[in-house]
Order: C-alpha cells, then sequence, then structure tokens
C-alpha cells in the first residue's frame, strides 16, 4: 500500500510556519512512517511532484513567482492547507499594499541600502501589486491560523488528514498564536 504524499510550500513570509514544523521534533519520524514528504523547503526537491494528497502553504502570494507556484501546487494537489496568518489573510506581507510598488522597491532598495543601490533584476521576482491570501487565487480546503500555528496545532492538522478525518480546529489555534 503507498502511503499519502505529503508536502509543504513556502511563499512570502518569514519561514514561521516551517519553524513550527521543525518544532514537531521526534514526531516528525512518527508522521514518516504514515506520509512520504515529497515536497518540502525543508528536503531537496526542487520541483514540486504531481499526485501530492496533502500541502501545507505557508504565507501570502505576493510575487508572479508565487502566483505561478500556488496555482501550480493547486492543480497537483487534492487537499490544500493554508497554514498561517499570511496564507489565510495575508497578514504581515499584506502591509505594504496600503503603498504603491514603486514607493515600496525604492524604499527597500535605495533608501534602506548603503551600497549597490538598485533594484535586483535577477533571484527577486517581480511583485505583484498587492500581497493577498491564498484562496484569493485557488480553492483552499483548511485554513489554519496562527502566526504561526504551533508544533501541537500542525501535528493535530496532520494527524487527522492522514487518517481521513477533517480536523476540529475549534479551541486548537487562532489568529496571532
Amino acid at each position: 500500500m503507498n502511503k499519502p504524499r505529503l508536502a509543504t510550500a513556502w511563499l512570502d513570509g518569514c519561514s514561521g510556519c516551517h519553524m513550527s514544523i521543525l518544532d514537531l521534533d521526534e514526531r516528525l519520524i512518527e508522521l514518516a512512517r504514515f506520509a512520504d514528504i515529497v515536497y518540502s523547503p525543508l528536503v531537496d526537491a526542487k520541483e514540486y511532484p504531481e499526485d501530492v494528497d496533502i500541502v501545507l502553504v505557508e504565507g501570502a502570494v505576493s510575487s508572479d513567482e508565487d502566483l505561478k507556484k500556488i496555482h501550480t501546487i493547486r492543480r497537483r494537489t487534492k487537499t490544500l492547507v493554508s497554514l498561517g496568518d499570511c496564507a489565510v489573510t495575508s497578514n504581515v506581507p499584506g502591509m505594504r499594499n496600503r503603498f504603491p510598488i514603486d514607493s515600496v522597491t525604492h524604499r527597500a532598495y535605495f533608501e534602506n541600502a548603503q551600497f549597490n543601490q538598485q533594484v535586483p533584476r535577477q533571484v527577486i521576482p517581480p511583485l505583484l501589486p498587492t500581497s493577498r491570501p491564498v484562496h484569493e487565487f485557488v480553492k483552499v480546503d483548511l485554513f489554519v491560523p496562527g502566526c504561526p500555528p504551533s508544533a501541537d496545532t500542525i501535528h493535530f492538522v496532520l494527524t487527522e488528514l492522514l487518517s481521513g478525518k477533517a480536523p476540529d480546529l475549534t479551541n486548537k489555534t487562532r489568529f496571532g498564536a
């Protein structure tokens, strides 16, 4: 019998949700008995695979690269989980939404830079006009708020999903905690 295929993805955010995943500690080994981790910033896979059963997506959609990635993820995944306040509401990445892109890039790459004052043309993907939550672009199957959600909450969500249950997050997490 094949194990479910599990992935995590990181869009525009601080990686705090992935730090909480690492805080699962020994429970990561337990989860590996029940699922194959096929994609994550924590593993070596470079391209998002086909036929993923569950993905935890951290971060807001803020760039052309994020937009392409979230559409690929949705097409190739059965259950998409928005993990953390940035994925659910755009949270901290959305703080830039009040300002025009030119103002944001000028502040970052000219006003706050002492050397090499220029907007990067490589590596840094072009920003979208606003940073927005995942569900504004693709269907989300489960929302897990928290900044970041605790390792216990993530473990609960994964064990419920892997056993075919819909996690009841009542009293498990809240925005900002």
